[in-house]
C-alpha cells in the first residue's frame, strides 16, 4: 500500500531492499503488486506531476513489481472545500486473498488496521502472514501478523541522515545505523543497542552470541541518548534510534550521536 507507507514514514523507501527482505530465505516472488495513486486531473494541467509519476512507475516495474494505479476521485463538502481519495484497500484486499492459492508466504506492507481480518484469512488459507510498515502502524494488525518488523529495522530500507557513495556499509565501523535498545541498567546508565546487519532467514534468532544470528549489539551511555528523552521507558522494541557505530568499548561497538527516530 504504497500511499500509506509514503505518508506513514516510508517516503524514500527503496523497493529493491523489500524485494531482497521477502526473498530473503531463497524464496521466490511469484507475485509482487504496488498499489499507487494517480491523480488524472493534476496530471493534466501539470506535466512535472505527469513525467515524474510515470517515471517512478517505470522505475517499479523494472524491479520486477506490477503497478496497480488508483486514479484519485475528488469530492466536495458541505463548504464546497474539495478532497481527493484514493483508497486501494479493497483491491489490495481482493487481490492478495485471489491470489494466495499455493503460497507459503505473504508479506503485507502497510499498517493500515482494516487488514487484521485479511491476515487471519489468509492465515485459515495456510499462509504465513508477516507485516512491514513504518509509523502509525495498527497495533492489532501487528498482533494479529505470524511477523511484524518496522521498516526501520531492515538495513538500507531506508537512508539513514548523511547518506551517500562514501559513507561506510550499514553494519561497519563509521556507518550509521538503526535498532533499539534490549537492556538498559538503570543504575549504571548505560545499556545496548540491537540492530540486523543482514536480510537472513534466521530474524527469530536475536541473540547476537549464536553464530547464525543477523543481529548485532552496540554498547551506549546515557549521555549519547537524545536530549530530553526518558530513560525510564528503556528497554524497549518500540522506541527506534538511529545511530552512528564507533570504535568498540570491549567487544561490542559504541553507538553514538544517537537520535530518536520513531516515535517521532
Amino acid at each position: 500500500d504504497a500511499t500509506n507507507i509514503s505518508r506513514n514514514g516510508g517516503q524514500r523507501m527503496q523497493y529493491d531492499i523489500l524485494r531482497e527482505f521477502a526473498c530473503r530465505d531463497h524464496a521466490e516472488a511469484l507475485r509482487l503488486n504496488v498499489y499507487l495513486s494517480y491523480d488524472e486531473e493534476r496530471a493534466e494541467t501539470n506535466l512535472i506531476y505527469r513525467e515524474r509519476a510515470r517515471s517512478y512507475q517505470s522505475a517499479l516495474r523494472e524491479l520486477g513489481y506490477k503497478v496497480i494505479e488508483k486514479r484519485v476521485k475528488w469530492f466536495e463538502d458541505e463548504s464546497g472545500n474539495r478532497y481527493g481519495k484514493a483508497n486501494a484497500d479493497l483491491d489490495m484486499a481482493v487481490d492478495v486473498l485471489l491470489q494466495s492459492e499455493n503460497l507459503d508466504r505473504v508479506l503485507l506492507v502497510t499498517g493500515d488496521g482494516d487488514f487484521v481480518q485479511v491476515v487471519r484469512a489468509l492465515q485459515n488459507k495456510g499462509c504465513r502472514v508477516e507485516v512491514l510498515a513504518f509509523d502509525n502502524v495498527s497495533e492489532e494488525l501487528r498482533r494479529e501478523a505470524d511477523m511484524y518488523v518496522s521498516g526501520y529495522l531492515v538495513p538500507n530500507l531506508l537512508p539513514t541522515r548523511g547518506d551517500d557513495y562514501f559513507a561506510p556499509e550499514w553494519g561497519e565501523l563509521g556507518a550509521r545505523v538503526r535498532g533499539y535498545c534490549y537492556h538498559h541498567d538503570d543504575n549504571k546508565s548505560f545499556g545496548f543497542m540491537r540492530f540486523l546487519v543482514n536480510l537472513s532467514p534466521y530474524l527469530w534468532k536475536t541473540d547476537s552470541r549464536d553464530s547464525e544470528s543477523p543481529y548485532r549489539t552496540a554498547f551506549f551511555h546515557d549521555s549519547s541518548l537524545p536530549e530530553g528523552f526518558n530513560v525510564m521507558k528503556l528497554p524497549s522494541r518500540n522506541h527506534i534510534f538511529e545511530f552512528t557505530l564507533a570504535e568498540p568499548n570491549g567487544k561490542q561497538p559504541v553507538a553514538t550521536d544517537i537520535t530518536l527516530v520513531h516515535p517521532a
